[in-house]
């Protein structure tokens, strides 16, 4: 195979996910031409409206994979926790890297973390999971809804529209944006757990044994292990970018595995979590078995009312 080419938004982010990945493939695959084909979603035009109310993150999706299945791409780079847990038929999740930091980030020019917030203070973010957690520890804060690309979120901080915004970690650090804003807080598992596949890129590829064959080098066993456990979890659950799930596994030194898992309503007022540690061998049905543990405690029942509570809203 002479030439390879990347589906991709044009969002910096997004941009500089996929050029990452051209350069890797292009050491690993010397002689290899590797171009990217970029593409505006849906998800990119429409950033006044709440993104779990015109069907959640699998927007910025779509029509990548149209594009590879029409031929015009053979892959796609994605942030993991955007893709949703159900391959269209003719594409896989080829492989997923090595992962950053998973954690989300508070970014504030006025204050240092969390608990230095003064009753009052508007926070940003599109996510139900990170407002579902925040109101859970600071019912007292105001969280309004935040859309576009980092850079722009940015921008509305430092005008003054939020006292501070909430984005995943990795983002800011592949972007070199921690010194962008007075302070940047990455925030810890212990007060908020990340969204499924959060840190690691997802290279979705169509079902051909040549291109198959190139992004395998691509994949990090640990990330595979960690993500299948959350994508299980999510998927079992039925959960996708229109209810509040958090969840991260990860991998130990001594080759246990610690999942993290949450779900509840929106608002912070009804939650679901657990803490578990289990054998690393049992990746491959753990995260379904943590779902089903949940659903007993009634999950499903929590998520429908949190569903509601989003269409009510």
């Amino acid at each position: 195979m002479k030439k390879l080419i990347i589906a991709t938004r044009g969002s910096q982010l997004a941009l500089w996910q996929s050029n990452h990945i051209k350069a890797v493939l292009q050491v690993q695959n010397p002689g290899l031409e590797v171009e990217l084909n970029v593409i505006v979603t849906t998800g990119d035009k429409i950033i006044d409206r709440p993104l779990a109310a015109i069907g959640g993150k699998g927007l910025f999706l779509k029509e990548l994979e149209e594009a590879m299945l029409r031929g015009e791409a053979q892959i796609a780079v994605h942030s993991l926790k955007d893709v949703p847990t159900v391959m269209p038929e003719g594409l896989l999740l080829a492989a997923i890297t090595h992962r950053q930091d998973v954690r989300d980030a508070l970014l504030s020019e006025k204050y240092t973390d969390i608990n230095s917030l003064p009753k009052g203070a508007t926070v940003g973010t599109s996510s139900l999971r990170r407002r579902m957690q925040i109101e859970k520890i600071r019912p007292d804060l105001k969280i309004k809804d935040l859309r576009g690309n980092v850079d722009t979120r940015i921008r509305k901080l430092k005008e003054g529209e939020f006292d501070a915004i909430i984005l995943a970690a990795a983002g800011i650090n592949r972007l070199g944006l921690q010194k962008s804003v007075q302070y940047f807080y990455p925030i810890s598992l212990d007060e908020m757990i990340p969204s499924m596949g959060q840190g690691a890129l997802g290279i979705e590829a169509v079902n051909d044994p040549k291109v198959l064959a190139i992004v395998a080098r691509l994949e990090d066993e640990s990330s595979r292990v960690e993500t299948t456990i959350e994508r299980d979890f999510v998927d079992m659950l039925n959960g996708g970018c229109h209810v509040p799930i958090g969840v991260n596994a990860a991998v130990l030194d001594n080759g246990d595995v610690v999942v993290n898992a949450v779900l509840g309503l929106p608002n912070g007022t009804k939650i679901l979590s657990d803490t578990k540690i289990v054998s690393k061998e049992s990746y491959k049905t753990i995260g379904r078995e943590i779902a089903q543990e949940f659903i007993n405690r009634g999950a499903k029942e929590l998520l429908l009312e949190a569903e509601a509570m989003m269409v009510n809203h």
